[in-house]
C-alpha cells in the first residue's frame, strides 16, 4: 500500500520522505490556503517546490468547474513536472476531463467520491486514482471502511486500473483498516503514520534494553 501525505507544508513533506515511506501527496485549495500559499503564480511555484522533494505522485486539484476551463487548468497543472496527477472533481464535466486527460497520458485524481457509482464511472472514464472520503462519511454516520471494501470489490471484478486511494483518514485505525481490505493508497496528516511507530511494549522494552545496558557497562 502506498502512503501519501495530505498537505501542502514543505516541511511536512520532507520529514515524510526522510522517514522513508513516503510515495506521494495530496493537496487541495483549503490546505495550500492553510500555508498561505495565494495567487496562480505561487500556488504553481508551490506545487513544483513539492515535486522536488518527492519521487513522485503529487495531486494539485483544479479549480474549474465547467469542461474548458478544468481542460485548460488541468493541462497547465501537469505542465509544472511530470509528477502531477491533475486532480478533478467528481462533477460531470470532471468525468469528461479525466476522459480527456486520460486520452492524453495525464495522470488524475478523481476526488470528493463517496459512492461506489461515483466510482464506477470515475474508473470508466480512466481516472489513475480515486478518492473516496471515509472520515466525511463516518461524519454523516455512513462507514467509510465498507464504501472502499465496495469499491475494491468491484474494481477487481471488472479488473479497473484505477487505485483506490483512501482519503479523509484521520487515525491509525483507518488507516490500518484500509489496508486490510485492499486499499492501494492513504493520504492523511503526518501525524497519522506517525502514530505508527507506538506502541507501549516498544517503548518498555527498549527501555529495560537500555537500563541493562548500563548495568552492564556502567
Amino acid at each position: 500500500m502506498k502512503f501519501f501525505i495530505d498537505t501542502a507544508n514543505l516541511k511536512e513533506i520532507q520529514e515524510a520522505y526522510d522517514l522513508g515511506v513516503l510515495d506521494g501527496v495530496t493537496t487541495n485549495p483549503s490546505l495550500m490556503a492553510k500555508e498561505g500559499i495565494k495567487g496562480d503564480a505561487n500556488v504553481r511555484a508551490h506545487y513544483k517546490s513539492i515535486c522536488n522533494i518527492v519521487d513522485n505522485n503529487v495531486s494539485a486539484e483544479v479549480i474549474a468547474t465547467d469542461l474548458e476551463n478544468i481542460i485548460k487548468e488541468g493541462k497547465e497543472l501537469a505542465k509544472i513536472d511530470d509528477k502531477i496527477v491533475v486532480k478533478v472533481p467528481m462533477i460531470k464535466d470532471g468525468v469528461k476531463a479525466i476522459k480527456k486527460f486520460s486520452s492524453e497520458g495525464i495522470r488524475t485524481n478523481c476526488t470528493l467520491v463517496f459512492s461506489a457509482g461515483q466510482a464506477i464511472l470515475a474508473a470508466k472514464a480512466g481516472a489513475s486514482y480515486v478518492s473516496p472520503f471515509i472520515g466525511r462519511l463516518d461524519d454523516i454516520s455512513q462507514d467509510g471502511l465498507e464504501l472502499i471494501a465496495q469499491i475494491r470489490q468491484i474494481y477487481d471484478n471488472y479488473g479497473f486500473d484505477t487505485e483506490i486511494l483512501s482519503a479523509s483518514v484521520r487515525h491509525t485505525m483507518h488507516l490500518i483498516q484500509c489496508a486490510e481490505i485492499g486499499s492501494d493508497v492513504v493520504t492523511c496528516p503526518l501525524n497519522v503514520i506517525t502514530s505508527l511507530l507506538n506502541h507501549p511494549l516498544t517503548d518498555s522494552g527498549l527501555a529495560k534494553f537500555l537500563a541493562d545496558h548500563k548495568k552492564v557497562n556502567g
